[in-house]
């Protein structure tokens, strides 16, 4: 089988690109071609400007939602602790009327001879040897 090696340059060569590379400086305003058109090199296109608001929206509204969640949680606790706090002194209240009310000398004795318990009787002293 015989091949056609005319055409083919000897020595090793990096193949050409299809397309011209050029790298714009950051100092120059310049454009190259793409395959879609004419495209501003180093500035952003309107699909990149719309994406990049897309996601700050996004973020924004996160934040937003997160500090709003936040917010009704602490509301929830301020209520919830409130009513606990109400409840704990009715409590405290009920408790400080028994005390007052059974602290007294006739009440506790009565208390005790309701529950069988009777009077003491006189001392016993027991002589000491």
């Amino acid at each position: 089988m015989a091949a056609y090696q005319g055409a083919r340059r000897r020595g090793f060569e990096l193949p050409r690109p299809a397309f011209d590379v050029h790298v714009p400086s950051i100092w120059t305003r310049s454009t190259r071609r793409s395959s879609s058109g004419l495209v501003r090199a180093g500035r952003p296109t309107r699909v990149g400007t719309a994406l990049a608001a897309i996601v700050v929206a996004f973020v924004l509204a996160f934040l937003s939602l997160s500090q709003s969640v936040r917010v009704s949680a602490t509301s929830y606790d301020i209520v919830r602790l409130g009513s606990e706090y109400g409840r704990m002194e009715a409590l405290r209240q009920d408790l400080r009327s028994d005390i007052d009310r059974l602290g007294s000398e006739p009440a506790i004795r009565k208390i005790g001879l309701d529950n069988g318990l009777g009077q003491l009787d006189a001392p016993i002293i027991i002589p000491a040897r």
